[in-house]
């Protein structure tokens, strides 16, 4: 019985940690980052954290990461909205 519950938690973990991850890699492009000098490596998954955070966040448009990514560096106003749900 206790190895079923544990293997749940970790079956459960490496879901939530594969999903997240997938939305890194697709949206994101994290695979293909070739960054790797300074302080760099570290600080960029941080910020892409950030960036992902912010787009589930906005709840106004109806689209996937993806697509709010690209509006926002087109929209400076649309932008605009989804740096302010930084503050909330």
């Amino acid at each position: 019985m206790q190895s079923a519950v544990i293997v749940n938690s970790v079956r459960n973990h490496w879901e939530i940690e594969n999903s997240l991850h997938w939305v890194l890699d697709v949206a994101l492009k994290e695979d293909n980052c070739r960054i790797s000098k300074d302080n760099a490596p570290q600080t960029f998954p941080v910020l892409r954290q950030i960036a992902v955070n912010l787009l589930n966040k906005e709840k106004r448009l109806k689209r996937g990461i993806k697509n709010k990514q690209f509006l926002a560096a087109i929209d400076n106003n649309y932008l605009t909205i989804l740096l302010a749900l930084a503050k909330k």
